[in-house]
């Protein structure tokens, strides 16, 4: 595929971005990093919020992207087995002024689709990616923050780490595999940060029993939970149930759950959520 500009969309419609792979890196042993620029990416922006993403399009199996690609159209007139097929990832980081997008992608063997692509991907392959989409961003006025997840959402927490200022509190709980998956992190602030190790354990389990055995600083508690769905919805029940804190306090949201890839997570994810906090409020006598 030629590296050119992105063409524009149809009245209406978002227009994707052409992304080309400018350099990889592998983290750790499970994650790779994946730095994108190219004329494509001229009209992309990010920045104002840590849990920044991006919508990448992948072609569909054994295919490839049709020219001119215009997503709009290709929903309109092609099969869906022929369509994009999409995975929604966190934007690591973006350099205005270079114009790159850095990407990280977990990556467990040939199973999935982001990740096998990840892992083989090289400086020249081309990518369409819609967003970015976002919502949060650390607040200068909470007393602390509680940031918990597990590798699905390490991109967003580091993001917020580098964001928050000298002086901030911050009480930081990332679930991996083992200690090879941990990574550096640069932060001002003045933040406690646990490594939460599975080794064998279910997901999420080492992370609910660290999260529920912190004893909350005074004052008031930004925070930030995303990961897998079970796990979030047992940190949200502690919240929201026993601390008590208030919606507008809370940035939680299962980024995935085990048993459905993307699409199934998708399309049942807010009638997932409608439940739980239909449970959860009632927990709370609301």
């Amino acid at each position: 595929m030629n590296d050119r500009p992105t063409p524009p969309a149809a009245p209406g419609r978002r227009a994707p971005h052409r992304a080309r792979v400018l350099r990889t890196e592998r983290l750790t042993p499970h994650m790779i990093r994946i730095v994108f620029g190219g004329p494509g990416l001229a009209a992309f922006e990010a920045g104002a919020y840590t849990d920044h993403y991006v919508k990448l399009l992948f072609p569909p199996p054994g295919g490839s992207y049709p020219e001119p690609f215009d997503l709009g159209v290709i929903r309109e007139t092609l099969p869906r087995e022929e369509w994009p097929r999409s995975r929604t990832y966190t934007v690591r980081a973006w350099d205005a002024d270079a114009r790159e997008l850095t990407v990280d992608f977990v990556h467990h063997g040939a199973s999935g689709l982001a990740g096998p692509w990840a892992d083989a991907a090289r400086p020249g392959d081309t990518l369409y990616l819609v967003g970015p989409g976002g919502a949060y961003a650390p607040d200068p006025a909470a007393d602390w923050h509680l940031l918990a997840g597990d590798e699905s959402a390490l991109p967003a927490i580091a993001a917020t780490l580098e964001r928050l200022p000298e002086g901030a509190t911050a009480k930081v709980f990332l679930e991996v595999a083992g200690p090879d998956e941990e990574q550096k992190l640069t932060t001002a602030a003045d933040a406690d940060v646990v490594w939460v190790h599975r080794d064998g354990r279910g997901i999420g389990e080492g992370l609910v029993e660290a999260v529920t055995a912190l004893a909350f600083p005074p004052g008031r508690a930004q925070v930030f939970v995303h990961g897998e769905a079970g796990f979030v919805k047992e940190l949200r029940r502690l919240l929201r149930v026993e601390h008590g804190l208030p919606k507008d306090q809370l940035s939680i949201s299962g980024y995935w759950r085990r048993g459905a890839d993307e699409d199934g997570w998708q399309s049942s994810k807010a009638e997932w959520n409608r439940q739980v906090e239909r449970e959860q409020e009632q927990g709370r006598g609301d």
